[in-house]
This record gives structure tokens, C-alpha cells and sequence, in this order.
């Protein structure tokens, strides 16, 4: 199978990053395939939920489930340079991935992550970290890290689960990131009262999943491409990136069916393609 290319990937993509190092006049976003995204503003940088690996195409390979990748891997995680924080907004292997976080945090150990707190457990155990390491948030709350706020959403992916301590198990963030309000959903569907908890934060660009909900592939489902349109309308979102999608041939979605209901819906949006950036001017005050 042909991967589909990247815009930018290793070099060029690092050559990319660095050059836009220490500007405060916009925030610069770079689409890292399925739902990772790497922002930054003056120095510092949020890498969001990388997958940057093979290693659910090797642990699925002979079943019933084969994890095929469609798109190149636009960077080494070992390369990237001057992570301030990085996320993980669950726990499965696409947002939570070993093979990418362990050598990341191996290169820069003074790194920050920002975790939901009922996955402590779970994700120390994967990365190999203290139980301590990682800064766990839950729905409702804010953190300060670094200087950049941030704010817990609940996931429904597919229902809004909680632990024994009423923990939510997945989670979208809010990012208050260079004067503007960013919002990565993490995996989830529309639930009741979603709009209602995101409008208030006037959110500046979302990032949606399009991949859908369909039962037939035995994984956890999400919005499709109508639902986040219509969703990204519905909380005032200033624009839209989709994503979650051009990874695994069993899991994906057509960005351009995105692109059709958000011109109907009246929403701006921009898809990227894989390592190409994305740049919002910052607020003047």
C-alpha cells in the first residue's frame, strides 16, 4: 500500500518548527496525523496526544482488526525539540502510545504531562514514570502549567465513564495558549450539555475527530464529519480542524465530506495535510 505523502516531514518539518521559534504575533499549529497536533507560541510548545509510531500496526498485525497505516509518520518523537507539555487525553495506544512518549520524555525529561487523573495508574505504567510524574486533571478543573491554562472537558467515547471516585476516563482539553481558547476533544461523541459547557470559553479553534461511530470495527466510535461540523457551529467555535482520520484503513474517514458540511454549515475550517502548518494571529491588546 502507497502511504499517503506528507506536506512536510522530518527535516523539512523541524526546519519548519524552529523557524517559527519565539513568535508571539500567532500561534502555530502543525497536524501531526490522526488526532496529534503540535502548537506553538514564542518558546514554548504543546505536543497534543502524538502518535508518532508504528506500534498498533505490529501488536494488531494477523487479526481480526489490522491496524494498516495510511499515512506517512511525519517525524521521529526523539526529534522533536523543546516540548513544554505534552497530553494524553485517554488511554488508548493512538493518544497514549509508548513508542512515541518514552523516547520523547528520554530526550527531554523536564517535559511536563497533563493527564486525566483517573488514568495516573494506567499511563505512569506505560511510560515507565513515577506515579507522581504526570499532572492529572479532572472535568471541571483548571490548571496552570507553565504559564498556559487548561481546562478539563468530559469525552464521550462512547459514553462519559467514570471511576470509582466519579473520574472521567476520557477527556477533551481547553487550552488557554497565546491569548486564544483551543479545544482538542480528545475521542468522543455529542453528548447533552456539550455545547453548553464549551460556548462559554468562546473557543477560537477546535480540533474535531470525522471518523464516526460505526460498531462494525469493534473500536470506540466518535463524531463523523456532519456531527462535528454541526458541532463546531453549535459552540461558537471561531475555526474548525478535523482530524482523526488517514491513519488505519479500517478506521478513517473522507476529510472532504467534512469540508461539504462545513461550507453548508457556515463554518470556517481548514484541513491539513500531514506535518502542514496552521497559524492564528494572537490577540492584540
Amino acid at each position: 500500500m502507497t502511504l499517503i505523502p506528507a506536506f512536510q516531514k522530518d527535516d523539512a518539518l523541524l526546519a519548519d518548527i524552529e523557524a517559527a521559534a519565539g513568535r508571539t504575533d500567532v500561534v502555530t499549529v502543525w497536524w501531526l496525523g490522526q488526532s496529534g497536533f503540535l502548537l506553538a507560541h514564542g518558546h514554548q510548545r504543546i505536543l497534543i496526544d502524538p502518535y508518532l509510531s508504528d506500534s498498533l500496526t505490529r501488536k494488531y498485525a494477523g487479526t481480526d482488526k489490522p491496524h494498516v497505516r495510511m499515512g506517512e509518520r511525519v517525524i521521529d518523537p526523539a526529534k522533536l525539540p523543546g516540548i513544554t507539555l505534552v497530553t494524553s487525553s485517554h488511554n488508548h495506544t493512538d493518544h497514549l502510545d509508548g513508542d512515541t512518549l518514552i523516547p520523547l520524555l528520554g530526550q527531554q525529561p523536564d517535559m511536563k504531562m497533563l493527564i486525566p487523573e483517573a488514568n495516573r495508574a494506567f499511563v505512569t505504567d506505560r511510560i515507565g514514570k513515577p506515579f507522581v510524574f504526570p499532572i492529572g486533571l479532572n472535568d471541571g478543573e483548571e490548571v496552570s502549567i507553565d504559564g498556559i491554562k487548561v481546562y478539563g472537558i468530559p469525552a464521550a467515547h462512547n459514553h462519559i465513564d467514570r471511576n470509582a471516585d466519579h473520574q472521567c476516563l476520557y477527556m477533551g482539553f481547553v487550552f488557554q495558549f497565546g491569548g486564544l481558547h483551543i479545544y482538542h476533544s480528545g475521542d468522543t461523541l455529542w453528548y447533552e450539555g456539550m455545547e453548553a459547557l464549551l460556548r462559554p470559553f468562546r473557543i477560537d479553534l477546535a480540533f474535531l475527530p470525522i471518523n464516526g461511530n460505526d460498531p462494525a470495527r469493534k473500536v470506540a466510535g466518535n463524531l463523523n464529519a456532519r456531527e462535528a461540523a454541526a458541532l463546531a457551529k453549535a459552540i461558537g467555535a471561531k475555526m474548525t480542524v478535523p482530524c482523526h482520520y488517514d491513519m488505519f484503513s479500517f478506521n478513517t474517514a473522507d476529510p472532504r465530506e467534512f469540508a461539504v458540511a462545513a461550507e453548508e454549515t457556515g463554518i470556517n475550517y481548514k484541513i491539513l495535510q500531514l506535518g502542514e502548518k496552521l497559524q492564528l494571529p494572537t490577540p492584540k491588546y
